[in-house]
């Protein structure tokens, strides 16, 4: 029976048959008897296979999860070729472009930036290039690549990789449009509770085994606990979703129809130059949004630092909403990330309690 995906993340990886746990367990261990499919425990662990499959089976792929987000991003971009062409949006994820700039400067890659929401732009960059990395949306700045045009338009033996954190399996299925790879910091919407540090990367068959080969290699491994803890996050991931998207929408609604905000990036306005894009790839519009105030970018802070029941820290996807703002940091403005942009995540409380501090937020920063 194929299951929907609101039913597989409750339901896969569980043990099974008379007597089995209905959770898997955490299995707490390192070495194996001789003669089994395992021999060390930097090499496999029955935790992280639950954790596997049921991502797997949620992206259309196979599932290899890491110690970290950025752990994947590593075991991914440690597959280009000395020499090879990156193509990339720019901003992005700060991990991200950390390795892209450092690697550039070693020389062992090319990077060339572009702008994501042009896709006939981000093939004509992409020619005779080894690898594409898209993040859509993109973070911090929420813009939208069409990932089923560039994944057609590019060169054959051009990789196709897709960012997924800030989206989840239920939102958007990069695989099924035509990418060979997304990736994911699982500490975020899957893992859902800010406790945690894990990654994933999913793909076919021999991208899997490539990765696990990192994986062993270089000891980028998760714990077993990490892992329980993101298939027990990953269980509630899509009634978390539901009520975290209406909040984002709303949140979006509200700060579009304030004269106090200059701007507001979140794909499920109208107006965003994405959203007929984000409406056909995604299921829904996301639980992410950026936006900026009228006049200095001091505003920004000031108001990030007012908030009373949205926290001020800067991690995201969790089941309490968070307010950031970007623009302060040198890397972001570097990467051409706005100065006076705030990056918020909503979470599952009330949107009455939200609207209303941030409100009282915009009060304190802007006056009025």
């Amino acid at each position: 029976m194929e299951l929907r995906p609101d039913t597989e993340i409750v339901h896969g990886g569980r043990p099974q048959g008379a007597g089995s746990t209905l959770n898997h367990p955490v299995v707490l261990n390192s070495t194996y008897r001789a003669g089994g499919p395992r021999g060390y425990g930097r090499s496999g662990n029955e935790t992280w296979d639950a954790l596997e499959e049921v991502v797997g089976t949620l992206e259309g792929g196979e599932a290899v999860a890491f110690a970290s987000g950025i752990a994947a991003v590593t075991a991914v971009l440690d597959q280009v070729p000395p020499g090879g062409a990156v193509v990339s949006s720019k901003p992005i994820y700060m991990g991200t472009w950390g390795q892209l700039e450092e690697r550039a400067a070693q020389g062992r890659i090319e990077v060339r930036y572009v702008d994501i929401a042009d896709a006939s732009g981000v093939l004509d960059a992409a020619r005779g290039a080894a690898l594409i990395w898209l993040e859509t949306p993109s973070n911090p700045t929420l813009e939208i690549a069409d990932i089923a045009a560039i994944a057609a338009g590019r060169d054959a033996g051009t990789r196709l990789v897709v960012d997924g954190t800030f989206t989840s399996p239920l939102l958007q299925r990069p695989l099924d449009l035509g990418a060979d790879v997304v990736v994911h910091s699982a500490t975020k919407l899957i893992g859902g509770h800010a406790d945690l540090l894990l990654g994933l990367a999913v793909g076919d068959a021999a991208c899997a085994e490539a990765m696990r080969a990192h994986r062993t290699d270089y000891g980028a491994v998760p714990g077993a606990l990490e892992a329980f803890l993101a298939l027990r996050g990953l269980r509630t991931l899509a009634v978390r979703l539901e009520r975290a998207q209406a909040n984002a929408a709303a949140i979006a609604a509200f700060l579009d129809a304030d004269p106090r905000v200059a701007r507001v990036l979140y794909p499920g306005l109208v107006a965003h130059p994405g959203h007929a894009v984000a409406a056909r790839q995604m299921a829904g519009f996301g639980t992410m949004l950026s936006f900026e105030l009228v006049g200095e970018p001091e505003r920004a802070t000031a108001l990030c630092q007012a908030v009373r029941v949205l926290g001020h820290a800067t991690s995201l996807g969790g089941v309490e909403s968070l307010v950031e703002h970007r623009g302060a940091k040198d890397w972001e403005r570097r990467m051409g990330t706005p100065p006076g942009l705030i990056r918020l995540s909503a979470g599952i409380e009330h949107p009455d309690d939200l609207i209303a501090d941030l409100g009282q937020a915009l009060a304190a920063a802007c006056g009025g």
